[in-house]
């Protein structure tokens, strides 16, 4: 279903930051409040359009399949330059730039524009050699051939064919990921031909690059016979030898990611977010034509951020007293000046005097990110359904990149949903310490990795007549903790939780009361937990259990005079090295006799302070050193973590029985580090 009552767009002539004003586009209408209170927000499909609400888009098709986005497949027989638009120097001076969101070029855009017609003038003066273009086409995409042709017409001032006027010599490079890192393709030393193509094996080009050089034949032998340097044989007025029309980079199938960015959309009011969703379909070229490949090596990775206003940036201007004010985008982009740098002038006296301009009104005083206001970018997500753990907001915009491993195999991205519903309070502020020091030093707990440790979490909430209140309060822990009791009111005194849910990674508190714009109280939790990480956050949400409503998220803050942290996180530290701690088995003996007693052996075991997700596995050896078989966890991080082994070796059989040596492995970032225990197997 598509209720549409308002739809508004604010555009200030295409140079300032773009947002949408919406209303919901809905594919499940609201339900009454007793029933559901969730709402799905739709992108693509049978909701808002694709073409119509973005604000980057590089390399995606937008209109071959309607509803739905895509990867442009590049076609072998046209340049991958034309594929590319709004083209930016190679050293941006736009504000909000973003590295891999814009093409780039250091030199002049009529050497991509794809017309043999237009190009740039030869110049004079100083010598050619070293000139310098390079091309950055934003994301890697696949490419078999660089080149350049001389224009289609015009004439040098000594009446030369512009056509004929080729490029003695030059140098050519690509590079897939850093543009430091040059592989050369071509070397020419004498070019003789109007129009030039080197091929190579398709590869991935997110980078080119062309250097000019001197001819041997010519430029350089006649710079020797003179005996003198290139930059005085080059100062004699002439033009330079040799004209480009135009650039050409060849090549075929789909970049390895392409990039849409949305618009900020103004949602009306502020939201909770739930599940982010989306419908795809895996495709693969053949014969050119797409067809469905559930086995294509390709994926949607999808981010977002949400705010309160429309602007994730403040922008500052100088007052006469040296501080700094806000002001509006628009004005700071087009009436502000940069500060001007150190100016050496004669003092007079027959020194030079250094001055530098004094901070003043019409000054640029620099751009900060509106934290306060706007969440950074969310982790990314690979698998539809799931939470992002953003903030309430009234502002949201999304990135999504649709990446692929094979030249020729893409995804569809057929739509996207985001379930919304109304915030359940006006704000929830949270904050945490120790129990044993609630006013820290440092301003933040401090705890020792992998050690159990006793925490106070104390919430406080601004609810308002027209907002529906809550009842629970979810924290994550991130390992199994223990409740100890429930605090509540002003002052705070102990009360009874009306039920208490411990789980593996979080702890669930139903409240007595139900928190309304009549019981604004304090909330304070006090639980254990161990923490496996350097930095964790104890993320918070409360709920409604008496509706659908989406729990809305806790956010870091000052919650009282009692603690001293105004934050959810804690550091955690260790003088010990390991990473693999608590290594325990659920029994010495395995006995797969399908009896149910002792059938799987679960291993349980805690990483410490990995800083990303790694991956684990099990290996069993024989007392001889042999591997008799291997069991991958995937990817695993930091907490506690379980494997089961049921006795059986890679094929799928009983291995005999006797004494085996377990070896955990966990991949690290500069070694592979392991653990041995010994376990028995009989049947």
């Amino acid at each position: 279903m598509r209720n549409s009552i308002l739809v508004r767009r604010a555009h200030s002539n295409g140079k300032h930051m773009t947002y949408v004003r919406i209303s919901l586009w809905l594919v499940a209408s609201w339900i009454s409040m007793a029933e559901a209170d969730i709402v799905l927000w739709q992108l693509g499909g049978s909701g808002l359009e694709w073409a119509e609400h973005d604000s980057v888009a590089i390399l995606i098709d937008e209109t071959t399949t309607p509803g739905a986005i895509q990867p442009i497949y590049i076609q072998p027989n046209r340049s991958v330059f034309s594929y590319l638009t709004n083209w930016g120097s190679w050293t941006p001076r736009e504000l909000g730039y973003v590295d891999g969101e814009r093409p780039r070029v250091s030199g002049n855009l009529r050497l991509v524009d794809g017309d043999s017609t237009s190009y740039l003038a030869p110049s004079s003066g100083g010598s050619p050699d070293g000139r310098t273009f390079t091309f950055d086409l934003a994301v890697p995409v696949p490419i078999f051939s660089f080149g350049f042709y001389t224009p289609s017409q015009g004439y040098r001032s000594d009446g030369k064919s512009l056509r004929e006027d080729v490029v003695p010599a030059y140098e050519l490079y690509i590079a897939a990921h850093n543009p430091n890192e040059w592989q050369q393709i071509a070397d020419v030393q004498e070019n003789f031909r109007p129009v030039v193509q080197h091929q190579f094996p398709r590869q991935y080009v997110r980078f080119a690059r062309y250097i000019r050089r001197l001819s041997r034949s010519l430029e350089a032998a006649q710079i020797e016979a003179l005996q003198i340097s290139s930059q005085a044989i080059f100062a004699k007025g002439q033009a330079h030898r040799g004209t480009i029309g135009d650039f050409e980079l060849f090549g075929e199938g789909v970049p390895l990611r392409a990039v849409y960015k949305t618009r900020i959309f103004d949602l009306g009011q502020k939201v909770n977010f739930g599940r982010f969703s989306w419908s795809a379909t895996p495709l693969r070229m053949v014969d050119g034509e797409p067809v469905e490949a559930p086995d294509a090596p390709v994926s949607i990775q999808v981010e977002a951020r949400t705010g309160i206003d429309p602007k994730p940036d403040i922008y500052y201007e100088f007052t006469d007293m040296g501080t700094r004010i806000p002001v509006s985008q628009q004005r700071y982009q087009d009436a502000l000046k940069n500060p001007s740098g150190a100016v050496n002038t004669d003092d007079g006296q027959g020194g030079t005097l250094t001055l530098t301009t004094r901070p003043k009104p019409g000054i640029r005083a620099g751009i900060e990110y509106d934290q306060d206001n706007w969440t950074f970018w969310s982790v990314p997500t690979f698998e539809s359904g799931q939470t992002l753990g953003l903030r309430s907001g009234s502002h949201l915009q999304l990135k999504i990149l649709l990446n692929s491993e094979e030249f020729d195999a893409f995804v569809r991205l057929d739509s996207l949903w985001i379930e919304i519903s109304p915030t359940l309070a006006t704000s929830v502020i949270g904050e945490v310490a120790r129990s044993d020091d609630p006013q820290p030093l440092r301003g933040v707990a401090e705890v020792e990795i992998g050690e159990m440790a006793e925490f106070v979490y104390d919430v406080k909430a601004e609810v308002a007549a027209s907002d529906a209140g809550f009842d629970a309060l979810r924290i994550r822990t991130g390992g199994p903790p223990a409740f100890k009791h429930l605090e509540m009111g002003i002052p705070l005194r102990q009360v009874e939780a009306s039920e208490v849910v411990e789980s593996a990674d979080g702890l669930t508190i139903r409240l007595p009361e139900r928190l309304n714009a009549g019981r604004n109280e304090l909330i304070r939790v006090v639980f254990a937990a161990e923490v496996f990480d350097f930095a964790w956050t104890f993320d918070g949400q409360v709920l409604d259990s008496q509706s659908q409503s989406l729990p809305q998220p806790v956010q870091s803050g000052d919650a009282g005079d009692d603690l001293a942290t105004s934050t959810l996180r804690v550091l955690a530290s260790t003088s010990q090295a390991e990473k693999i701690r608590d290594l325990r088995l659920s029994t010495a003996v395995v006995t797969p006799n399908d009896d149910g007693v002792n059938d799987l052996l679960e291993i349980e075991y805690a990483l410490l302070g990995l800083p990303r997700t790694v991956a684990t596995r099990l290996n069993i050896h024989a007392l001889d050193g042999r591997k008799v078989a291997i069991l991958a966890a995937g990817s695993q991080k930091s907490g506690l973590q379980h494997i089961r082994w049921d006795g059986r070796d890679d094929s799928g059989a009983l291995l005999p029985t006797g004494l085996y040596l377990l070896g955990l492995e966990v991949e690290g970032e500069a070694e592979v580090i392991k653990r041995l225990i010994p376990v028995g197997l009989a049947y």
